[in-house]
């Protein structure tokens, strides 16, 4: 069972998170490489270095992230506006859209070296979306998926009023990932009328507190989220 150190960053600025994905992802990449280099001279695979994984779990300040294969259009406003607001914009190295984090919102960043657990980046995308489905089921809430579009629903079986609540995309180099989920627990929806979130504009975005109509308390479901991914991911989670 692949042993994973979590780590519980509470509110942490957007850039000080990715750096630090960014020094975690690159440790690994290098032991990957050195245990290559290793094999190739020879030497047993006993005698190799273990990569370690690693999962973050924070919130960030107001923020909107934009994917390499992200449509900067789908930002609605200006640099002017976005301090306004007291929001920034990044450009960053996952797949997907644009999308926004901010206070209430549980974002999950995985880096995890697959060829632990399997290779296959599509399983690994619906067992984290089936960690956010699980965790709404024990509020009472029936989520899904909806066929060519990452992230976990509401109403998958009725278009017109299906809602998204976790956002996805992740970055995989040597089946290592970094970047994850984003999930709307109790979210200032305000800040996704500035933005074509995901750069899906025929739905429109919800959270755990507009579903229910009350607040939720981040740190339980922070637990349900562990311990469905802990279960799905077949891992031992380390403090």
């Amino acid at each position: 069972m692949p042993l994973v150190h979590f780590h519980d960053l509470n509110l942490i600025d957007y850039q000080q998170a990715w750096d630090l994905q960014e020094q975690l992802f690159k440790e690994i990449i290098d032991i990957k490489i050195a245990n290559r280099k290793r094999a190739d001279s020879g030497i047993p695979v006993q005698e190799h270095t273990i990569t370690p994984n690693h999962l973050l779990f924070c919130e960030h300040p107001h923020v909107y992230t934009l994917g390499k294969s992200g449509d900067a259009k789908n930002m609605l406003l200006s640099e002017e506006l976005l301090k306004a607001k007291n929001a920034t914009l990044f450009h960053i190295n996952r797949g997907g859209d644009i999308t926004y984090h901010g206070p209430g919102q549980l974002v999950g960043y995985p880096i995890l070296d697959l060829e632990q657990f399997f290779t296959d980046i599509h399983k690994y995308m619906r067992l984290l979306e089936e960690s956010i489905i699980l965790t709404l089921a024990e509020y009472g809430i029936a989520a899904g998926r909806i066929a060519n579009k990452t992230g976990v629903w509401l109403n998958t079986e009725d278009p017109a009023r299906a809602r998204k609540i976790c956002a996805m995309g992740v970055r995989c180099s040597r089946w290592v990932t970094m970047h994850g989920f984003a999930f709307n627990v109790n979210t200032d929806m305000n800040y996704f009328n500035y933005i074509v979130p995901c750069g899906i504009t025929d739905s429109t975005v919800t959270s755990l507190q507009a579903e229910l109509g009350r607040p939720i308390d981040l740190s339980l479901v922070k637990a349900q989220v562990l311990k469905h991914l802990a279960a799905l991911f077949a891992m031992e989670i380390a403090g």
